[in-house]
């Protein structure tokens, strides 16, 4: 019998998991992983875990331990058509237009990566056969693949039990399956449609990751396990395998940001996908949309003007209640003379500090800290972080119009920044266009699930609007993730206000909506 692996030896067994599946185990998994190494060691007659780490490098044709890991530490639960606006997104605007970019040579090839047992690429055979009947003269394709030797054995078999056809439509089960005990058989026309395989994501394969291969890959629920060094590299692999132009479609709790800039976000039918930059398309070759220095470093900050119940307004009437907000900060930041800052801007510094600025905003010396920003060299309007924090301290003057135009540069710069996108809600709002304030808003919570502001602002849009379910849901959001929000995000989107007069005002909303408090 093997004793019970040593700390260290389960340590390098999470590395090794790491370095050959991709997947993240927190410390919270380590007791798992002692498990899953114990039992391996038994299973395979390994002794020592220097033995069983020789068996773990072994990379062969045939499926070696690392598949077998798979089967112990991969999830592999789906269902037919699930994430039901993916798929109306995927017939809706992902296929017409693959379809109208492949009219000459009539074909479309379609991936569905870590497909776990098959339900995800034979829900897509059957909304290509429902809904496009053309395609059945084209050359279509969809492929599929898994580590998981076992579960790849249950797609090819297509049986499924009646959990797996929980959200499926009674019409489509009585057409395409057929009942086989407790459980019912795919038909035969469906199954034919789709190929399977083993393979491992992490692994590089040239020969299957060709350019422009693919029009539309599934990898959804897959990269939230990996490292962010692994989602980087498999991000990549992909991109350079969809043609200029194909789709994307990751998980809901999945996003791109920080992870690559060769795709465009597309939101509709309630869900959020990708797009992959035409051919002509990169980061070199997109200018902002406004030529002027001026635009991005404007001379002056006018004072706030603001529509009734605007967020600022709704904010600052709560501040009222509330006492004890940012006295303490501002005397430790007060004592940054002017005449140090005038000598700061005359430096014109190339690689600067924005602590410095970051202060001034804390004190609510904006016009000072915008001296200071007028002063940066040239190269700093294509440097994302600094326009945000330029876009911040005109939001928070007041001059609305000049920080939408400094965001929009922001996202020319880096289109998955959800601190420009929860500023543009607010210049949105200020412009009395709620739906494009609802969805910037939108947008920052889903590319960002700890940034509570969105789900704040959103919870007081929907309140002007009389929506109270959709009010209490949204600020319920907001309070757990306020408790929890980096101290250098509230100051920068926290309106000039502390995690405890947003927390305070976030639970008296919660109360007149009839939420918790």
């Amino acid at each position: 019998m093997i004793v019970a692996p040593a700390a260290t030896e389960i340590e390098a067994f999470r590395g090794a998991v790491a370095e050959r599946l991709g997947l993240y185990f927190e410390d919270s998994k380590l007791d798992f992983l002692g498990d899953v190494l114990r039992r391996r060691m038994e299973e395979t007659g390994c002794h020592a875990f220097s033995a069983y780490q020789r068996r773990i490098s072994v990379v062969t044709g045939e499926c070696s331990e690392i598949c077998a890991l798979a089967e112990h530490l991969t999830v592999g639960e789906t269902y037919f058509f699930r994430y039901a606006e993916h798929f109306q997104a995927f017939m809706e605007i992902a296929l017409p237009s693959r379809m109208q970019a492949r009219v000459s040579d009539r074909r479309l090839r379609i991936l569905c990566a870590g497909c776990a047992s098959g339900e995800e690429p034979y829900s897509v055979a059957i909304l290509i056969r429902e809904r496009f009947p053309e395609l059945r003269s084209w050359d279509v394709e969809i492929r599929a693949f898994d580590i998981n030797r076992s579960v790849v054995g249950r797609a090819r078999r297509a049986r499924y039990s009646p959990w797996s056809l929980r959200d499926t439509r009674d019409d489509l089960q009585s057409k395409y399956f057929r009942g086989q005990g407790r459980d019912f058989q795919l038909d035969d026309a469906v199954r034919s449609a789709v190929t399977f395989e083993d393979r491992n994501l992490v692994e590089d394969d040239p020969s299957f990751w060709q350019p422009d291969r693919f029009d539309v890959v599934f990898c959804r629920n897959v990269t939230m396990y990996f490292t962010m060094e692994v989602t980087r590299s498999v991000v990549r692999r992909i991109a350079q395998s969809l043609a200029p132009g194909g789709f994307l479609f990751l998980g809901h709790a999945e996003t791109l940001r920080a992870v690559s800039h060769e795709f465009h976000l597309r939101h509709t039918h309630e869900t959020f996908y990708y797009q992959r930059r035409k051919a002509l398309e990169s980061d070199d070759s997109m200018t902002p949309w406004l030529s002027s220095a001026d635009c991005y470093f404007p001379p002056r900050i006018p004072e706030l003007v603001e529509p009734h119940d605007t967020w600022f307004s709704a904010i600052r009437r709560a501040s009222e209640r509330i006492t004890s907000l940012t006295q303490a900060n501002r005397e430790a930041t007060e004592a940054i003379p002017a005449d140090a800052i005038a000598e700061m801007s005359r430096a014109r510094p190339v690689a600067w500090d924005r602590s410095v600025a970051l202060e001034l905003l804390r004190s609510e010396r904006f016009s000072e800290a915008m001296e200071l920003l007028r002063a940066l060299p040239a190269e700093t309007k294509s440097d994302a972080d600094t326009q945000l924090l330029i876009a911040v301290l005109l939001t928070n003057g007041g001059n609305l119009p000049d920080a939408e135009k400094v965001c929009l540069h922001v996202l020319d710069l880096d289109e998955l920044n959800a601190g420009a996108h929860y500023l543009l809600a607010l210049c949105r709002e200020h412009a009395g266009d709620q739906d494009g304030a609802v969805q910037h808003d939108q947008t920052a919570a889903y590319l960002d699930s700890a940034f509570a502001m969105p789900h704040l602002h959103l919870g007081l849009l929907a309140k002007r609007s009389a929506d109270r379910d959709t009010t209490r849901r949204e600020l319920e959001r907001a309070l757990p993730l306020l408790d929890r929000e980096d101290a250098s995000r509230i100051l920068l989107f926290g309106g000039g206000f502390t995690r405890e007069a947003l927390v305070e005002f976030c639970r008296a909303e919660l109360r007149g909506c009839g939420g918790p408090s």
